[in-house]
């Protein structure tokens, strides 16, 4: 019985750090508004550009969105981060007896 909580709980975490890899998404869809080279002017919808505003490839150079960029940035590291921990939490909780 609890080891099953234990996965509960695993399974909770992964919609948190997943919540928070949405809202990078979101971010990056805002950065791409605010750069004119990155406008999606297709008319037809297109995944978010999200190498390009890590990289800041043609990005906007201002102040407000460089700081957006930074913000992505930060948010895609709690999510690495938190995977990163989910999986050493497993290992751990696998291992004992």
């Amino acid at each position: 019985m609890p080891g099953e909580a234990v996965y509960l709980l695993f399974g909770v975490w992964a919609l948190a750090i997943l919540v928070v890899f949405i809202q990078a998404i979101r971010l990056s869809y805002r950065i791409e508004a605010r750069s004119p080279d990155l406008t999606n002017r297709s008319g037809l919808p297109r995944n978010a550009m999200m190498f390009h505003t890590i990289t800041n490839l043609s990005v906007a150079r201002d102040e407000e969105t460089q700081g957006l960029r930074r913000k992505m940035i930060r948010l895609l590291l709690v999510v690495v981060a938190g995977f990163a921990l989910m999986a050493v939490g497993i290992g751990l909780v696998d291992r004992t007896p």
